[in-house]
């Protein structure tokens, strides 16, 4: 044989035991005895032998070349030999050949090769199977590559260019032409190929279709330029808003400094104030007068971190967050970015969407923003910022401090007027159709509708209710009535309905233990009465109108300065064991809470133990401590209005409130008499009438 080789066939006649070997002259010799083989049933064995002789050919069967074997093994008549001859054509290790070979026992052997023989055709048989499945997912895949490549040439007669690898070669190219910074570029052309090596079938391969989609749609270098123009921007402002001052000022200020230094980053500001006030439209203003794009998004009722930040890819339905597709729908990296309601957001287990906003809204860390979804990151640092509020108190603090506040404050009824000449009852008659000839709004009809049908910090009822009056006097155009409806106070009834709210007014006469106080509310300032009652009893603190935990804290302090001076008002120094306070805020189906009405109730208190009667045009507001120091409140302007509207003359108010005078209307404060007080005493003295 070629090399050398020489191939021997040995076959065997019976079974020896070697006894030893000797080294002859180029050979070895060795001395055997025959074994014989123990034979005990012979019927036992012929039965083996037929099952064994089953197996083995259902075995061989299997095998490519097992036809000579298997009519070899029909040629054996004797079980011992049909045992070594299966043994001899099983695959077996080398062990367990000689074991079987030194088997005498005929029915052993015979049980041992059986044994052997169901394993391997359990094998046989696996691998039938498996070689069965491999062949019909290469079937499958020959079918499919088939029709892949028969629709791909259907594609091609008509002149279309949808095949996969066009697709995929398109997004290189545009990948390519975006100019992208080195990292991103590549991220994205390995996103690419990865889409390239999977079949279209495959969930993840419409994953990274939309993952490529939104990173090639964001606009990584695309920017518009601003209007430097400073009057030109002031113009547009004043266009669109009336009043709010401090707003368009801080833009002018925001544009001027960006003409001077062509490289400052985004503000990022936060409107707060009641609703109708202005906050939103005031964003869009501002988009326009600097020629930027604007994006709104809402966050009222948000409560998962995913939506502002997005989903990893590895979630089923995964999606980008509410910033980056915002940016998308800017399709520049400057807009005016408006995230409303940002005091509605709330946070469960889910996360805290508050706390994503911190990078967000961070003029150190935004340039680089990171999506879950996208992971690469994207510049936001010169986005302008503009986020929106009703209160600050659900604003938490470090997300507050990397914003810059502007308080939204009440419109006073002067203000209400001018703005509906200007804004409200053009819109609503262009939208209803009408003329500016049919539906003619004098200054005291708007008066009658801001005091009789609308109750609100803002203007948004009150728009409300000229769109009503409009679609009414269009109604009666339409069907000819015979005296036709116009605009007039006369008329408002007809229009409107009966009036829903009444002056504010308050009692007209000094009274003992009947106080006024002024409350802030969402839609404004009112006047609000706090009644005291002192009776025989055993020292019991009774609060109705459902007072909050603030407000009841404050009444139990009122009693405990008044208990601590209870010498220098003429009241017995155990008074208050022999005697039931009762406090009651009218309107009790409204709740109130908050510490503004501690000065208040302290007055009333001591109004009603001393005798001594209250002065009636007299208003307050405060928070007051243990030792009677006066400390300062918020919402000033509106409680002031709402105060002068009712007819006060005098008005109390905090020593530290006094720097809030510069938002009150200068009509109000020609009007009304303002005190400003230190402590409790000061109070007393100015509000108690002497006898």
């Amino acid at each position: 044989m070629p090399g050398g080789l020489v191939r021997i066939l040995v076959n065997g006649i019976s079974r020896v035991r070697m006894q030893g070997f000797s080294q002859k002259a180029g050979y070895l010799e060795g001395a055997a005895v025959k074994v014989a083989e123990v034979s005990r049933n012979a019927t036992g064995e012929e039965a083996l032998r037929r099952v064994i002789l089953k197996r083995l050919l259902d075995w061989l069967d299997k095998l490519r070349d097992g036809e000579e074997a298997s009519e070899i093994a029909k040629s054996i008549e004797e079980p011992g030999v049909l045992a070594d001859y299966a043994a001899s054509q099983l695959p077996l290790k080398l062990v367990i050949r000689q074991q079987i070979l030194e088997m005498t026992d005929v029915e052993a052997r015979l049980r041992r090769i059986g044994s052997l023989l169901d394993t391997e055709v359990d094998i046989a048989n696996l691998e039938s199977k498996l070689n069965r499945e491999v062949r019909g997912k290469m079937d499958q895949q020959q079918k499919e590559y088939y029709l892949r490549e028969k629709i791909k040439a259907i594609h091609d007669e008509l002149g279309d260019k949808v095949d996969k690898d066009t697709e995929v070669q398109e997004l290189r190219d545009k990948i390519k032409k975006m100019k992208l910074d080195e990292d991103i570029e590549k991220a994205l052309l390995k996103e690419t190929d990865r889409l390239d090596s999977m079949p279209p079938m495959m969930a993840e391969s419409a994953i990274i279709r939309t993952y490529l989609d939104l990173a090639m749609a964001l606009p990584w270098k695309k920017e518009t330029k601003d209007r430097l123009d400073l009057n030109e921007a002031q113009k547009v402002l004043d266009e669109d808003h009336y009043g709010l001052n401090k707003v368009k000022d801080r833009i002018i200020e925001y544009l001027a400094v960006k003409q001077l230094t062509n490289s400052l980053k985004g503000p990022i500001l936060c409107f707060v104030g009641p609703p109708g006030t202005g906050k939103t439209s005031i964003a869009r203003s501002i988009a326009r007068a600097m020629n930027r794009k604007y994006v709104r998004v809402s966050l009222g009722g948000v409560r998962d971190e995913a939506e502002i930040r997005g989903h990893r890819r590895t979630y089923i339905g995964a999606l980008p967050g509410r910033i980056l597709s915002g940016m998308k729908q800017a399709g520049v990296k400057n807009p005016v970015f408006l995230l409303d309601e940002i005091d509605k957001m709330t946070a469960d287990m889910r996360g805290d969407p508050s706390s994503a906003l911190l990078e967000v809204l961070d003029p150190e860390q935004n340039h680089t923003f990171s999506d879950h979804f996208l992971e690469l990151p994207f510049d936001l640092s010169k986005v302008f910022w503009i986020t929106t509020a009703n209160v600050l108190s659900n604003i938490p603090r470090p997300l507050m401090d990397r914003m810059e506040i502007i308080d939204f404050t009440s419109y006073t009824e002067d203000e209400k007027v001018q703005i509906a000449k200007k804004y409200l009852v053009p819109k609503q008659i262009k939208e209803n159709g009408l003329k500016a000839s049919q539906a003619k709004f004098s200054d005291a009809v708007l008066r009658r509708i801001i005091s009789g049908y609308t109750r609100e910090s803002g203007v948004r009822r009150l728009e409300k209710m000229i769109g009503t009056v409009c679609r009414r006097i269009g109604k009666s155009l339409l069907m000819n009535d015979e005296v036709p409806l116009s605009v007039s106070v006369k008329n408002l009834e007809k229009l409107l309905g009966p009036v829903k709210f009444l002056p504010d007014t308050v009692h007209k006469d000094d009274e003992v233990g009947i106080v006024t106080g002024m409350a802030w509310t969402q839609v404004g300032g009112e006047v609000l009465e706090t009644e005291a009652v002192a009776v025989k009893g055993r020292g019991r603190l009774m609060l109705t109108g459902q007072l909050g935990s603030v407000m009841k804290e404050s009444a139990e302090a009122g009693v405990t300065y008044i208990r601590s001076r209870a010498e220098a008002l003429g009241l017995a120094e155990d008074f208050y064991t022999k005697t039931d306070l009762h406090i009651h805020l009218p309107e009790g189906a409204i709740p109130k809470d908050g510490p503004s009405a501690g000065i208040t109730m302290a007055t009333a208190i001591t109004s009603a133990l001393t005798g001594k009667a209250v002065r009636h045009d007299v208003a307050m507001t405060g928070e007051i401590t243990l030792r009677g120091t006066v400390l300062p409140v918020g919402g000033i302007k509106e409680k002031v209005i709402a105060a002068h509207r009712a007819g006060i003359k005098k008005i109390l108010l905090p020593e530290q409130n006094r720097r809030d005078m510069v938002d009150v209307p200068q009509s109000v404060q020609d009007d009304v008499k303002f005190v400003f007080v230190h402590h409790m005493d000061e109070v007393l003295a100015q509000a108690l009438v002497k006898s």
